[in-house]
């Protein structure tokens, strides 16, 4: 009878597990973009001056750790940010946005000015503790991106998602560890 109760509990304990908890925030493990289901490759928290900023979450076809072969791939991917901290600005963001993209570009930014300026226009609303941010590229109709489930902007071009994707996955990540974890280490 107890061999009988462990199985069942042990079983009972896996059926619902359909989220990884990440700093407080529960991170689905499967994505949903139009059609395809897209599986959580891996999801860490940003942190800057000892401060959780937000939880990132990377969502592909099939897992993968090759940074690379990520930011270089033609294929449907999402980047989710989930924000945790209430010192996040619009300001803020941007500064950090301009940061990425110069890392991500190694400093060439020029092409993509004018994309990287609309995704800016993103965050001029304000924002607040618990919003979330989805980064969806789609190769057929670019890199669309949503902030708590309402499409704001998209963004036509896989030179875009390039240099998006890279800002958390290049040589110079907005942030060493949660690459890492977004890689699935």
């Amino acid at each position: 009878m107890k061999t009988l109760c462990f199985v069942i509990a042990l079983l009972l304990g896996f059926q619902g597990k359909a989220q990884l908890e990440v700093a407080g925030v529960n991170v689905p493990l499967v994505f949903k973009s139009d059609e395809s289901a897209l599986i959580l490759n891996g999801a860490g928290i940003r942190e800057k001056y000892f401060m959780d900023l937000y939880v990132g979450a990377l969502y592909l076809k099939a897992k993968s750790k090759e940074d690379q072969k990520i930011i270089d791939a033609d294929e449907s991917m999402c980047v989710k940010l989930h924000i945790v901290s209430g010192m996040i600005t619009s300001e803020k963001m941007t500064t950090a946005v301009d940061e990425g993209f110069q890392k991500s570009t190694k400093g060439n930014t020029a092409p993509l000015q004018s994309k990287i300026t609309q995704f800016k226009a993103v965050f001029a609303e304000k924002i607040n503790k618990g919003d979330v941010y989805d980064l969806v590229y789609d190769k057929s109709k670019g890199t669309l991106i949503y902030k708590n489930s309402k499409l704001l902007t998209s963004i036509p071009g896989l030179d875009f998602k390039k240099a998006l994707f890279g800002i958390w996955l290049c040589s110079e990540p907005a942030d060493e560890g949660l690459k890492k974890k977004m890689l699935g280490n």
